[in-house]
């Protein structure tokens, strides 16, 4: 089995249930064909870098997954009859885009979580200098 990622992008037209209906939809198939799906994310409605059929934004999701080559080409055939995708690409990752991925799951609030746990050392040291003081 090789590792893939995919991101396709849904056209804005649709609801919030219309949207993760179609996600739904393609996650489905994978795990039918035997995928085994590793991680998926919602990046929302976004802007397009150039217009798509006259669309300016879009739904992004992102889904990374484990699977045989055959199956790539059944998702791509879905992804071409379906009317509400308007891109997508399916990348296979190499060796070292896999340990990417994983380092990057593994830390997804990044620099945020760092900043709040560097901000809560420096409380718990504070507090320690308060009461080593008042002794």
């Amino acid at each position: 089995m090789n590792n893939y990622e995919t991101v396709f992008i849904l056209t804005p037209v649709l609801s919030d249930a219309q949207m993760k209906e179609a996600v739904e939809k393609f996650k489905k198939l994978l795990t039918d064909q035997g995928a085994e799906i590793v991680n998926e994310e919602d990046w929302g409605l976004r802007k397009l870098a150039y217009p798509i059929d006259k669309k300016t934004t879009g739904f992004y999701t992102f889904l990374e997954f484990n699977a045989e080559p055959s199956v790539i080409d059944k998702l791509e055939i879905n992804f071409r009859r379906d009317e509400r995708v308007i891109r997508f690409l399916t990348v296979k990752q190499d060796k070292f885009a896999h340990e990417y991925a994983v380092k990057r799951r593994n830390n997804k609030g990044g620099k945020k979580q760092e900043a709040r746990g560097e901000e809560k050392a420096r409380g718990a040291k504070a507090e320690v200098e308060l009461i080593d003081k008042e002794d």
